[in-house]
């Protein structure tokens, strides 16, 4: 389980990944107002990091909460670990694609990343009900 834990603290800090590029890649940052600052960009990368951002935070739980459930229902420990890691790896090519502006291929690993959470879900009410 080790592994999947470890993708929860990846996935946890993938959002705060995307916001250093959205202040990266706009005019200069300001600190006092960062939601102001954010809301008054026009640079498209900085608008679509901060949306991966956002997205990244609201995948988050879901994800935390499916491996907790797969732990707690004793789901196979190797189907655990490949889920969680390809929903991070969705996740990061979900960033990417975010920001590259790659809409139908984020849409895509979006579905991937979802699929992911639901079958470790799904594993685990299934092993319970079982």
């Amino acid at each position: 389980m080790s592994i999947a834990y470890w993708c929860i603290l990846i996935a946890a800090v993938l959002p705060y990944v995307w916001v250093g590029i959205a202040k990266g890649s706009g005019q200069r940052y300001d600190n006092r107002d960062p939601r102001a600052w954010q809301a008054k960009q026009q640079n498209p990368g900085s608008i679509r990091a901060s949306a991966a951002q956002h997205n990244a935070f609201e995948a988050f739980p879901a994800f935390a909460i499916g491996v907790l459930m797969a732990q707690f229902a004793q789901v196979d420990a190797q189907r655990v670990m490949w889920l969680a890691m390809a929903f991070v790896s969705f996740r990061i090519l979900h960033g990417i694609f975010y920001v590259t502006d790659k809409h139908s291929l984020r849409s895509l690993v979006w579905l991937g990343g979802l699929s992911c959470v639901l079958g470790l879900m799904g594993s685990a009410a299934i092993k319970v009900a079982g």
